[in-house]
């Protein structure tokens, strides 16, 4: 399958299609033009570019997923890295290849499969169902319209239905099976040693010894910069509500705004789709649409609908219970489907609707009308509405009074604090990295505390947003600069580095010269007699195994089959300047008739994945290669 997606891509007509497009750009100096206008895409792939916004909502979606699953361990300053953001940016540019191969293949999220992913997130459901209050508000909680949500779940699912599609056509085999298994359960007979690390034959260090490594490795004495900072931090908790809403008011509130409380219209459906052909011809068209009708008239004269989804629907996820969708209210299909489907009345069977996915014929089972929900059940929801507005509404109102008066005087927060009536508050000192726990903790915080404007001007921060209704202003309260601490402070962890070095380099020295000696006579008893240490046999030894270094292990398992007169010999670097010789005796394979089948057909399925995510990134690169792809890394 693989080779047939490259093959879409390369070839004298692709050549010569992207060598047209080239010249008639050219021609008509549209390419100069385009380049004068102002940029603003952090990348852009192909013809698509991808947003400043698009790569931070990107980096913001991944930041409330890192802190809801990490909670107090979650740490700001891992997004700031710029290896992160690297790997923030490149995932958008594979997610654009795909988008992009699945047009050129004619590969489309179609609706069934959007309303299956949405009806089957558990955030959405209640009781194990889903529930439209629910998901209406949640969407409206994070600023979203429903077409809005459904554009970004298909997206979602469009990415994967190319790697998908790579992995259904993978096949791996019982022998694949067996091969694995033979290979991941193999066991290894050996021998090993750890090697006493030599005695120092020298443990002088001479001050010039001293002088040369600290002259040499200046960068492992610098003292990291630090700062501490006076702040005051505005949230809603600081300010508090005029008083309780009364009833009258709730009740006003309610009257005014009762379309929010309108449970809608639920259908209950079922259809057939006749799927056609993206670019399809005028003869596949007709075709499709004569098969519609056909079905539709077998519909109308009382042959079973959900025998005839099951024979002919194209929607595979509906076809097996019937052509069902279950419940459906507006704004969960598209729009020539539900213009239709509401339109029709109770046991209507409708004529063939051309969507973009093909015609359906739909059958209203079903309808629930909708109603507006009493005062009494909203009331609670509504009180709280109102208080927290008021609590915003003040919020905000003393926000703009401290930014006013930290921008009219920014060379202290005592005065700001002592008119508003607010805390001035402070930090230890703390490095560019920030701290765990506290206002540090978050990015922006360290960054104002260590920019030009604080620092240097020793001016008050703007003020800096922290997320909902929550802000902070910073004032440098103390700056420790790095510096280079001086040599007889740091002589005694010189000495000790020198002396460890020394030491590293015996042992290295140790290990090949015995290494030498055991390949050549074959005994390792004998290399290290002498040394107070003795040779650990290990038989069917695995690739994990407590009390054996795991680094030994590796090795092992990687070191070349014995012969059958010589074993294989190996040194490893155990690390911390330890090591230790092997001997490898004999190889066993493992034995897959041992292997139940369910943990057979497991291991089928992480194989076929594991493969086809290697064939996917291939295609990926393939594509990379006939794509012009631009970054603009300082825009991130």
């Amino acid at each position: 399958m693989l080779q047939n997606l490259r093959e879409k891509l390369h070839g004298w007509p692709a050549i010569i299609l992207f060598g047209a497009l080239a010249l008639l750009l050219a021609s008509f100096g549209l390419i100069g033009y385009v380049s004068q206008q102002a940029d603003t895409f952090v990348a852009k792939v192909g013809k698509h570019e991808i947003s400043q916004r698009d790569y931070q909502d990107r980096m913001n979606a991944l930041r409330r997923q890192a802190t809801a699953t990490q909670g107090a361990n979650f740490d700001p300053s891992y997004f700031d890295k710029p290896e992160v953001k690297q790997q923030v940016l490149e995932a958008l540019i594979k997610q654009q290849l795909l988008l992009q191969a699945n047009d050129e293949l004619g590969l489309k999220v179609t609706n069934a499969q959007l309303r299956d992913e949405i009806a089957n997130d558990p955030n959405f459901q209640v009781d194990g169902k889903f529930n439209a209050d629910t998901y209406t508000a949640i969407l409206n909680n994070n600023g979203m319209t429903p077409q809005m949500y459904q554009d970004r779940v298909r997206s979602s699912l469009a990415t994967s239905l190319l790697p998908n599609a790579i992995t259904h056509s993978e096949v791996i085999t019982s022998a694949d099976v067996d091969r694995y298994v033979s290979l991941q359960t193999q066991k290894r007979d050996l021998r090993y040693v750890v090697l006493p690390r030599p005695a120092l034959t020298d443990s002088t260090v001479s001050d010039k010894e001293i002088a040369d490594w600290y002259a040499k490795h200046k960068s492992d004495f610098m003292t990291k910069e630090k700062v501490s900072v006076n702040y005051i931090e505005l949230s809603t908790d600081d300010v508090k509500a005029d008083s309780t809403p009364d009833e009258d008011a709730l009740r006003q509130r309610y009257e005014r705004e009762k379309n929010r409380y309108q449970e809608p219209e639920q259908r209950l459906v079922s259809h057939i789709l006749v799927s056609v052909p993206k670019n399809a011809t005028p003869a596949q068209q007709k075709a499709a649409l004569a098969k519609a009708d056909s079905i539709y008239k077998q519909a109308e004269s009382g042959v079973d609908f959900a025998k005839l989804a099951k024979k002919y629907s194209d929607d595979l996820g509906s076809k097996s219970d019937g052509g069902s969708l279950g419940w459906i209210e507006r704004g969960v299909t598209n729009k020539a489907f539900e213009d239709a489907l509401f339109s029709m009345k109770k046991g209507q069977i409708s004529k063939p609707v051309l969507s973009p996915e093909g015609y359906h014929i739909i059958d209203l089972r079903g309808v629930r009308a909708g109603k507006v929900k009493p005062f009494s059940e909203v009331r609670d929801q509504l009180a709280k509405e109102m208080e927290q507005g008021d609590l915003e509404r003040k919020y905000s109102e003393l926000a703009g009074k401290l930014t006013d008066k930290v921008y009219a005087d920014p060379s202290s927060l005592t005065p700001v604090a002592q008119e508003l009536g607010l805390k001035v508050q402070h930090t230890d000192l703390f490095t560019r990295e920030g701290t765990k726990q506290g206002i540090a903790s978050n990015p922006k915080v360290v960054k104002a505390a260590f920019s030009d404007q604080v620092l240097v001007q020793g001016n008050t921060s703007d003020a800096i947003d922290l997320g909902s209704n929550h802000m902070v202003v910073v004032h440098v309260r103390k700056h420790e600069p790095s510096k280079l601490q001086p040599l007889d402070k740091v002589s005694g962890q010189i000495r000790a580095d020198i002396l460890a070095q020394r030491v590293a380099e015996a042992a290295k020295a140790q290990a090949a010269k015995l290494l030498a000696e055991v390949s050549k006579n074959q005994d390792m008893s004998k290399a290290v007699s002498g040394l107070g240490v003795a040779v650990q046999p290990l038989k069917g030894a695995e690739r994990t195994q407590k009390g054996v270094p795991q680094k030994l292990l590796d090795e092992a398992f990687r070191m070349p089959h014995p012969s059958k007169n010589a074993s294989s010999y190996a040194s490893v670097d155990l690390g911390n300047g330890s090591y230790a010789l092997v001997r490898l005796d004999a190889v066993h394979p493992g034995d897959p008739s041992k292997i139940p089948e369910a943990v057979r057909n497991m291991l089928r399925q992480r194989m076929a994945q594991a493969y086809a995510t290697t064939e996917t990134n291939a295609f990926i690169d393939v594509l990379r290669k006939n794509t012009k792809i631009e970054t603009v890394k300082s825009r991130m």
